[in-house]
């Protein structure tokens, strides 16, 4: 398989994740285009930091988890109504805390359920 042809399966991919991939909003590796914006390679990248932190027995609590989650939100809303552009490093690390909140948010759903369930 090619670079091109690996790349177009990447692209693929992530369109099918659900990015927008627009190029102004993506990080570059020569002249490949990431496969998902700046945001969401942060989002996947705290999903996994995240996933990887519960195996070892790491616990968050649920209020650190939202506040993780709303500081992506809050770029996003700064953004979306103009107050101030987002640049892709801050994108790249509020997604990384964004993505990581809701995988612990996650959690402390499904062991809440889990705990009340079980009584």
């Amino acid at each position: 398989m090619t670079r091109d042809e690996l790349w177009f399966r990447a692209m693929a991919l992530g369109a099918a994740a659900g990015c927008h991939q627009r190029p102004d909003r993506s990080f570059f590796f020569g002249e490949y285009q990431f496969p998902v914006c700046a945001r969401c390679t942060g989002v996947f990248l705290g999903q996994s930091a995240a996933a990887a932190a519960l195996l070892c027995g790491k616990r968050v609590p649920a209020w650190a988890a939202a506040a993780l989650l709303l500081t992506m939100g809050a770029d996003w809303f700064v953004q979306y109504t103009g107050l101030r552009e987002s640049t892709n490093p801050r994108r790249l690390v509020t997604g990384i805390l964004g993505g990581a909140g809701i995988v612990f948010l996650w959690f402390c759903a499904i062991r809440a359920i889990s705990k009340a369930v079980s009584r």
